[in-house]
């Protein structure tokens, strides 16, 4: 049986997920505008259910100090209403485009168990060990929102789905490189800890957010992680269409160049956020649209 939809509902929802993506996500935004509107409305739509996963984490924990029994019950509550949205439809605007993109492109539904699952991991786990154990979190925080992507991005073959989950993470390392004195905020550290310690970078160095010849060759070292990531993002750009390529190679570019910002903030990561600014986002998907996305490594 097909679900029903209400059209005036979804075109609210659409551009919701829209407002939610521009507001929080310049540089996926920038990217998908060099797609076809339906398929940048997807992009949007995935974009903005996994951002409201993440705020109800994120952003309660940091200033409502509530017990994490009951966020995660907001959490998983939100994931049931997502789920029975693509099953009974909702009343919720956002929820509706989401259910609806997941129905139209086929994205399948253990990426989202997937996803859920990481979210819930951060009401628990505030540190990791090892990179494998980070790259367990990011598995299902960041690799799997590639693999949701690329129903949208309607790639030629298998090859594309290796690079994209590489994206994946490097799209999210580039955050938490970033993100450093926002987390640590939160009381949370998405470093490995054993490398920290090899870089000789204490916790008291950290408390006090001092950018010590430590820090600077650790953060140099990880940052030459996160390019190496990109590198095999960049295999899957000829497995996609053209202007699913375009839009990648923006979005790629833009978040790689954060990682230039943080050095040259001589890796102050505690007291300036790196940003690229929207003049250079805006030129950076004309000249990709202009071009194509063989440059999207440089």
């Amino acid at each position: 049986m097909t679900l029903a939809v209400d059209q005036e509902l979804l075109e609210t929802g659409y551009r919701r997920c829209a407002e939610i993506t521009r507001r929080n996500g310049t540089t996926y935004y920038w990217g998908t505008q060099l797609l076809p509107r339906e398929r940048r409305r997807h992009v949007h739509a995935v974009y903005a259910l996994c951002r409201l996963a993440d705020d109800i984490v994120d952003d309660q924990v940091a200033t409502a100090g509530r017990e994490p029994a009951e966020i995660r019950s907001e959490l998983l509550g939100f994931a049931d209403a997502f789920r029975r949205a693509g099953i009974s439809g909702t009343a919720d605007p956002v929820l509706a485009a989401a259910a609806h993109t997941v129905r139209t492109v086929g994205i399948p539904q253990e990426c989202f168990d997937r996803f859920f699952g990481a979210m819930a991991m951060d009401l628990t786990t505030t540190r990791y060990e090892t990179w494998d154990d980070l790259l367990g979190y990011m598995e299902g925080s960041a690799a799997v929102i590639g693999e949701m992507m690329l129903p949208v991005l309607q790639p030629l073959g298998p090859e594309a789905v290796e690079p994209a989950r590489a994206l994946g993470f490097a799209f999210q390392y580039t955050n938490f490189l970033r993100d450093v004195a926002e987390d640590l905020d939160r009381g949370r550290i998405y470093l490995p800890q054993e490398e920290l310690r090899r870089f000789g970078v204490t916790p008291v160095d950290l408390g006090r957010r001092v950018v010590t010849p430590q820090w600077r060759a650790f953060l140099a070292h990880e940052i030459e992680r996160a390019r190496a990531l990109y590198q095999v993002a960049d295999r899957g750009l000829p497995w996609l269409p053209p202007r699913s390529a375009r839009c990648v190679a923006t979005a790629r570019v833009l978040y790689s160049r954060i990682l230039d910002r943080i050095e040259a903030a001589d890796y102050d990561v505690f007291h300036v956020r790196a940003r690229v600014p929207t003049w250079r986002k805006a030129g950076t998907a004309a000249r990709i649209l202009l071009t194509g996305p063989a440059s999207a490594g440089t």
